[in-house]
């Protein structure tokens, strides 16, 4: 055989799962990924680095990708995750060459525009 054998390739999913987090954030509608409180304690408990919000199955030629985010009020939150589940997949092949063949995505909450603090007047010294 003449071909010379060039090793291997892998990606690991903490590779995959910051692409992907880092896609989602950049979605117009997303205000953030929700991590939960399992995700949480298995931070602490690992000592790991966990992508908040994603997680991740990576084979040798295809990923899957799961997602939980947080829209913003008023958005088509059918929109936004139709274009989430786009930017996510062509991020993700564009940098690793794998393919994609899921992203899903579970909204777990809305985010309302933050109040305006109230101004407070300064105390008057007597």
């Amino acid at each position: 055989m003449n071909e010379l054998e060039q090793g291997s390739v892998r990606i690991s999913n903490d590779v995959v799962a910051t692409i992907a987090g880092l896609a989602a954030v950049d979605t117009s509608g997303v205000a953030g990924m929700s991590g939960g409180i399992s995700e949480g304690i298995t931070k602490k408990l690992s000592g790991k680095q966990v992508q908040k919000g994603v997680s991740v199955e990576v084979g040798e030629q295809e990923a899957a990708i799961d997602l939980k985010v947080i829209v913003h009020y008023g958005s088509k939150i059918h929109e936004v995750c139709r274009e989430l589940q786009e930017n996510v997949k062509e991020a993700i092949e564009n940098m690793t060459g794998l393919q994609v063949v899921e992203v899903n995505v579970k909204v777990e909450g809305v985010a309302f525009k933050e109040e305006e603090p109230l101004a407070l007047e300064p105390a008057k010294i007597k």
